[in-house]
C-alpha cells in the first residue's frame, strides 16, 4: 500500500512540474488517501499485533 502511496506522489509531483494542475491534484489526493490507510494499518497491526506475543 506504501508503495502505491509513493507512486502517486511522483505522478502528482511530475504532473505539477509538467503544468497538468487537475491531474497532479488528483493524484495528490488519491496519494494522501493511501498514506492515511496505511497509516491506519500500520497502527492497528501494531496494536492487535502485540496481544498475540
Amino acid at each position: 500500500m506504501l508503495r502505491w502511496t509513493i507512486t502517486f506522489l511522483i505522478i502528482a509531483v511530475i504532473a505539477a512540474i509538467l503544468g497538468f494542475g487537475g491531474i497532479a491534484g488528483a493524484a495528490a489526493g488519491i496519494a494522501e488517501i493511501l498514506f492515511y490507510i496505511f497509516l491506519v494499518l500500520f497502527v492497528l497491526s501494531l496494536i492487535f499485533g502485540r496481544g498475540r506475543v
